[in-house]
C-alpha cells in the first residue's frame, strides 16, 4: 500500500512542520521522570499515580503544582537530560522544528542553582538534541510574578551581565502574589531590557478574570514584541484592530485554556475569534505535558474543534516563524524547510 493511500487530514496536521513559541522548560518532563525524581530527592507529590498527577481545578492550583516540580530537578544531568528527552518525545509526536522555552531563574534559586547552573545545562541538552533531530531552539528568561519589581530588574541585569548567545528574550508568568497579572509592575525591568536589545513578551489577558487592559498595558506601556496568550484582547474591539495594524504576533495554547479557564474549545472560542479578525496566531502547548498536550495535539484536536482546516493550519504554522525571537537567517532557513515539507504533505493529500 502506498503511503498516499494512508494519508488523512489528521496525519496531515501530525506531520505538519511546526514552531512553538510558548513552551515552559519544566513542563517538557514526563510524568514518569518527575514520579523518579522525586522519589530520588524525596520531594513529596500529591500522588504518584502518572494517572491523576496533573489534575488542577484551576490555574492557581496548577501553579502550585508547578513550582513543586522545580524541587526535583537539582542536578546538571537532570536538567540536560529532562531537555533532550522533551525534544525527543515532541519530534516523535508531531514534527517539531523549532521551539522556545520559557525558563524561571528564580524558582531555582532558593535551591542553590545558579543562572548559570541551571541555563549551561539546559542549553546542552538541547544543543545535543539539536544536532541529533534538527529542532532549533532559543531561550526566554521568564520573570516570576511572584517576586518583586526591584527582583525583576536584577533578573534582567543578570541576563544582560552575563550574555548566552540562545538567551534571546524576557517574558513574564506565574501570577503576583495577590494572583493578578498586573504587567505594569514590571516595567522598569521591561525598559531595560527594551534598552539592551532583548526581545521582550508577557503573560496578559489569559483568564476570565484577566482585563483586556492587561493586554493593552503589555502592548503600549511595556512595548512588548510579543503577546503569550492575550485572549481577552477580542472583547475589545479598537485594541484588537490597533494589535493588527501593528503586526502583533500571539502565541496562544488552546488546551490550556480548557483547563485554566474552564473554556470550551469550538468555533466560538476567543482563539478562533482572534483569527478570524485577523491576528497573527501560533499555537503551543503552554506547560506541555502537565497540560496532557503537545504542540501536536493543539494542532490534531484544537484545531478541528475551532472549525478550522488544513490552509489555516498552515498559515498558523507560518505564522509562528513570524512570531519567533530568532534571527533572520534562521527564519529563512525555517520558510524553505516549512514550504518543501508543505509541497510534499499537500501532494500526498491530494493523492490519497
Amino acid at each position: 500500500m502506498r503511503f498516499t493511500d494512508l494519508m488523512r487530514v489528521d496525519d496531515y496536521l501530525r506531520l505538519l512542520p511546526k514552531t512553538e513559541l510558548h513552551c515552559h522548560f519544566v513542563s517538557t518532563m514526563s510524568a514518569g521522570r518527575l514520579i523518579q525524581l522525586a522519589d530520588r530527592y524525596g520531594v513529596a507529590l500529591p500522588t504518584t499515580d502518572p494517572e491523576t498527577l496533573f489534575d488542577y481545578d484551576d490555574l492557581a492550583d496548577f501553579l502550585v503544582a508547578f513550582r513543586a516540580a522545580t524541587d526535583v530537578l537539582r542536578t546538571s544531568e537532570d536538567l540536560a537530560q529532562v531537555a533532550y528527552d522533551g525534544v525527543r518525545a515532541d519530534a516523535a509526536a508531531g514534527s517539531l522544528r523549532y521551539r522556545e522555552y520559557y525558563v524561571n531563574p528564580q524558582y531555582f534559586a532558593p535551591k542553590g542553582l545558579g543562572y548559570r547552573d541551571l541555563l549551561d545545562p539546559i542549553i546542552d541538552g538541547l544543543r545535543a538534541a539539536e544536532a541529533d533531530l534538527g529542532v532549533g531552539f532559543r531561550i526566554v528568561v521568564a520573570i516570576n510574578r511572584q517576586d518583586s519589581p526591584a527582583a525583576a530588574v536584577e533578573l534582567v541585569e543578570q541576563v544582560l551581565a552575563d550574555p548566552i548567545p540562545e538567551v534571546v528574550g524576557i517574558g513574564m508568568d506565574d501570577l503576583t502574589p495577590e494572583l493578578t497579572e498586573d504587567p505594569g509592575r514590571f516595567s522598569d525591568a521591561y525598559a531595560l531590557a527594551r534598552r539592551h536589545g532583548l526581545k521582550t513578551t508577557a503573560h496578559v489577558g489569559e483568564r476570565p478574570v484577566d482585563a483586556p487592559e492587561n493586554v493593552r498595558v503589555a502592548l503600549e506601556d511595556l512595548a512588548v514584541d510579543r503577546i503569550d496568550h492575550g485572549y481577552r484582547i477580542v472583547d475589545d474591539p479598537a485594541l484588537t484592530a490597533r494589535a493588527r495594524d501593528a503586526g502583533m504576533h500571539f502565541a496562544t495554547t488552546p488546551w490550556s485554556t480548557t483547563i485554566c479557564s474552564g473554556w470550551t474549545i469550538d468555533p466560538e472560542h476567543r482563539i478562533r475569534r482572534m483569527i478570524d479578525a485577523g491576528l497573527s496566531v501560533s499555537f503551543s502547548s503552554d506547560d506541555a505535558v502537565f497540560f496532557r498536550t503537545s504542540v501536536a495535539r493543539e494542532f490534531r484536536e484544537a484545531l478541528p474543534l475551532m472549525g478550522l482546516g488544513v490552509e489555516d493550519a498552515k498559515r498558523i504554522a507560518l505564522a509562528g516563524i513570524d512570531g519567533a525571537f530568532c534571527d533572520d537567517d534562521t527564519k529563512a532557513a525555517m520558510r524553505a524547510r516549512f514550504a518543501a515539507e508543505m509541497l510534499a504533505l499537500d501532494t500526498a493529500l491530494a493523492d490519497s
